[in-house]
């Protein structure tokens, strides 16, 4: 198999991002984004400075996966944290380095940028990213996750 390259997203590839946005959508059964929602995702990944950073993972110049993720920050360390909103990569391209590769990259740009740490979540259900991760040497937490819907602000 040919090396992955990555390409930061941008107005020139921001078709096949969405592609591979719509295509996690169906592997975690969820609805996609619709019309509004992509016009914001590209807004706010093109904005200066952007909310959040996009990065697709080519195989001879076709679009294989991709990875997101923004910064928060930790008061008890008083750092930045690297948050992996999203990593996926297609079906056919999995067991094939791929995901580790965008997963190596995100290790490098937290360090690059002097993060004290970097987080993610994992659906429950997803065995596969689980055993992936731990491989990485990610550990599970003893956090629960909550939420409040835009609806409940």
């Amino acid at each position: 198999m040919s090396p992955v390259t990555l390409e930061k997203v941008s107005e020139n590839n921001f078709a096949d991002f969405l592609f591979l946005v719509r295509k996690l959508a169906d592997y975690e059964h969820l609805t996609p984004p619709g019309k509004a929602e992509e016009e914001r995702l590209f807004r706010d990944c093109v904005a200066d400075p952007p909310r959040y950073e996009a990065y697709i993972g080519s195989v001879g110049g076709k679009p294989v996966g991709y990875v997101t993720f923004y910064f928060t920050y930790s008061t008890f360390l008083a750092l930045p944290t690297l948050y992996l909103e999203d990593i996926f990569v297609l079906e056919e391209f999995r067991r094939s380095g791929i995901g580790r590769e965008l997963f190596r990259f995100c290790r490098a740009e937290a360090r690059r940028r002097g993060c004290g740490r970097m987080d993610w979540q994992v659906l429950t259900w997803n065995n596969p990213a689980i055993r992936f991760y731990e491989r990485e040497g990610g550990k599970r937490l003893d956090w629960y996750v909550y939420r409040l819907d835009r609806n409940a602000f």
